[in-house]
């Protein structure tokens, strides 16, 4: 690469709307800067667009810190882009050469319908999220400090590790079935292995499968791509694990 950056040439989906029929457009940008972060490049080739009376880009962000998991992109045929255990807004440009031509695309998923460009509506993961209902917990005042109740550090954690889940959506990106199963266990497990979530075990696994269902995500391939494009590395474990959490739930709700 030399001193005055990058030259690239970026092939992005661009569709109005929900309605609208989208199209892969085509963009040169210049002088980028191996430190950029990927956001920054697109922010880049948005004030370029404005300058010249085009409309930008849209797409999400909000953190840009790899925390809040707005930043779903499917960058060349990958959720996230070419880099491991990262969000789109954490992938440095350093990750791409000088000449490259970079597809993007919005995630494509049947339950994740595009709102327009690469924005898609992740309102599923919300009401999945939902219908696991609330955690029985006395907050009269007399409330146990969590610290004081025993807890094996194996299960503390395995459930602090589903809790890392942000709810990108890159599981179900990359997932040749568009499947939600390794958000959903995600968020199964990390109530499945404490105490605190015991009681309403049963009625959230059950709840929480269904939604995923009427959301239209598709079943699990056993192919293992969502734990790999995962910015946050969410074990597969978790979804044997709500296997198991919704096979006992299911016995028991028939007997």
């Amino acid at each position: 690469m030399s001193g005055k950056g990058m030259n690239l040439t970026l092939k992005i989906w661009r569709q109005k709307n929900a309605q609208s029929k989208g199209k892969m457009e085509t963009y040169n940008v210049s002088g980028i800067s191996e430190h950029m972060s990927f956001l920054e490049m697109l922010d880049v080739l948005n004030e370029q667009l404005i300058n010249e009376g085009t409309e930008p880009v849209a797409f999400d962000h909000d953190c840009r810190e790899g925390i809040c998991g707005m930043c779903s992109l499917y960058i060349n045929g990958e959720a996230h882009g070419p880099d491991r255990g990262v969000t789109t807004c954490q992938l440095h440009m350093r990750m791409f050469n000088d000449g490259d031509t970079i597809y993007i695309e919005p995630f494509r998923a049947k339950a994740f319908p595009v709102v327009k460009d690469l924005v898609v509506d992740r309102s599923a993961f919300d009401r999945i999220q939902h219908a696991g209902g609330f955690v029985s917990i006395n907050t009269s005042g007399n409330t146990q400090d969590a610290n004081a109740i025993p807890i094996p550090k194996a299960d503390a954690d395995k459930a602090f590790d589903a809790a890392t889940c942000i709810g990108c959506g890159a599981c179900v990106a990359s997932c040749k079935n568009a499947s939600a199963m390794l958000y959903v266990s995600a968020k199964v497990s990390q109530f499945a292995l404490l105490p605190q979530g015991k009681i309403e075990a049963k009625e959230r696994v059950l709840n929480m499968v269904e939604q995923m269902d009427e959301e239209g995500f598709g079943n699990c391939t056993n192919t293992g791509a969502c734990e790999v494009e995962c910015p946050k590395g969410i074990s597969l474990e978790n979804i044997a694990r709500m296997n198991r959490e919704y096979l006992s739930a299911s016995i028991t709700k028939e007997s």
